[in-house]
């Protein structure tokens, strides 16, 4: 299986099952698709037809061109089969092992943002802090449960995690003190939305975290429609300059300015490229994932003009880039060359298996986007798993588990994608949420032509 695409000038040619990716001219390029249904001499007869007043196309060139194509087939390059679909059961996580937490240090938050998947940081329950004692429960049920995996992750979240500080340093601190004797090493991420931020935040997140997610909007219309305070009064003013300081004292250590955009503003780009201006490099914005009857919800007249923006991201990166000032964004990441192992591009993210979200009273939940639902508690910290159905179940969920992701060629680049997503969408885990395959699927067009736009860029000649 392939997937050819036109992108700001490239032609581009994706072999689903190997990975390999194809930059070829027009003639190839038309030859490719007619590859596996047509007679090599109706495909020389069609190109010549086409392409015949060019004096670089003859019959000689155009059967080479058909050896070429068939080499790369036999290679496995081209029109590859899937050596995955029949060993699949063998990339099944091993269970109970957990290599990752995400710890609700608070679920309560100093904004009250409309469009908040977790209901304000209550995730549709009461308000609550998580104390130390349950905080060191979680950390020493990660060494206890991560059998041999060494590099465990922690991520803060809320809710409003620095609503909660002190827990939060103290976990860090607890967790440093065990390292050695548990043969561990931790990474901490976290995510704020920056009302609480001041410089002993700064010096110790520099410190401790491996990476920070800021969370602001975009343009200040933008932002400050949702992301209001108590008294309806928009942060933008008070975060921004937290942030940029923040952003800048983190040097090369990781962070994330991540917004969320809505129907009401799909020209989302102009938002990221207004972020880029205040001086963040490292960008993430997020399609909103709400009720359809929302106001906020996109539709799909948006998607349209959500494409464009995407595409025109991916030229605009380009663009910054050959200037010397280049922006990262999240989805357009991509290693091509080194990616992630096959484990990770058929299984995904590892919710309910390799990584789990903990409630501030040691409830254990798939996901942070399944916490307050009681179909998808798990467990708790005391008595560990107990739903061991359930647990099975999300460690079922692959691409060959979804029958929509037979015939997608972004499927080894997804994993079948987001199951708080499919099941808020469909009512399953193993269902897909069709409108984010949709913005998956541009966002991966994007990214792979920005890879081969670079490559071009470090290799005229070839």
């Amino acid at each position: 299986m392939i997937h050819a695409y036109q992108l700001n000038g490239y032609n581009i040619v994706v072999d689903v099952a190997s990975g390999s990716v194809h930059s070829v001219d027009d003639v190839a390029y038309d030859m490719i698709g007619l590859y596996e249904t047509t007679p090599p001499e109706e495909i020389v007869r069609q190109m010549l037809e086409k392409y015949g007043d060019r004096p670089d196309v003859t019959e000689e060139d155009l059967y080479a061109c058909l050896e070429d194509i068939k080499a790369l087939k036999k290679s496995g390059r081209l029109f590859a089969k899937d050596p995955f679909r029949e060993v699949v059961q063998q990339f099944r996580r091993a269970p109970g092992e957990v290599k990752a937490l995400c710890l609700h240090v608070a679920h309560t938050c100093n904004l009250n943002c409309s469009y908040c998947f977790a209901s304000q940081g209550k995730y549709h329950g009461d308000r609550a802090l998580m104390s130390f004692e349950v905080g060191k429960r979680a950390l020493d049920f990660l060494v206890e449960n991560s059998g041999a995996h060494v590099n465990l992750e922690v991520d803060f979240f809320g809710g409003e995690p620095l609503m909660n500080w002190d827990v939060v340093k103290r976990l860090v601190a607890y967790a440093r003190s065990i390292e050695a004797e548990k043969h561990k090493r931790f990474r901490f991420t976290l995510t704020t939305n920056g009302v609480l931020v001041d410089d002993e935040v700064i010096d110790f997140c520099n410190r401790e975290m491996y990476n920070v997610v800021m969370s602001i909007d975009g343009r200040p219309q933008v932002h400050d429609r949702f992301r209001v305070d108590y008294q309806g009064r928009g942060s933008y003013g008070d975060i921004v300059p937290k942030f940029q300081k923040f952003a800048q004292a983190r040097g090369d250590r990781g962070y994330y300015v991540r917004g969320t955009y809505t129907h009401y503003n799909p020209d989302f780009l102009n938002d990221i490229l207004h972020l880029a201006d205040l001086g963040f490099t490292q960008l993430s914005m997020e399609p909103v994932v709400c009720a359809p009857e929302d106001p906020c919800a996109l539709t799909e007249e948006d998607l349209p003009v959500l494409f464009a923006q995407y595409e025109e991201l991916a030229k605009e990166m380009l663009r910054r880039e050959e200037a010397g000032k280049p922006i990262t964004f999240y989805h357009y990441m991509l290693d091509l060359a080194h990616g992630p192992c096959i484990y990770k591009r058929i299984a995904g993210c590892g919710s309910g298996t390799e990584y789990l979200a903990v409630t501030p009273w040691g409830d254990l939940y798939p996901c942070h986007q399944f916490v307050g639902d009681e179909r998808f508690r798990l467990g708790t910290l005391q008595d560990g798993i107990q739903n061991t159905a359930l647990r099975e179940e999300f460690a079922a969920c692959n691409v060959y588990a979804r029958p929509e992701c037979a015939n997608c060629w972004g499927r080894f680049y997804c994993a079948g994608g987001c199951a708080a997503n499919a099941y808020h969408a469909t009512g399953s885990i193993a269902g897909t949420y069709s409108y984010g395959c949709k913005l998956f699927l541009k966002r991966m067009e994007c990214a792979i032509m920005l890879q081969v736009a670079q490559y071009a860029r470090e290799h005229p000649a070839q």
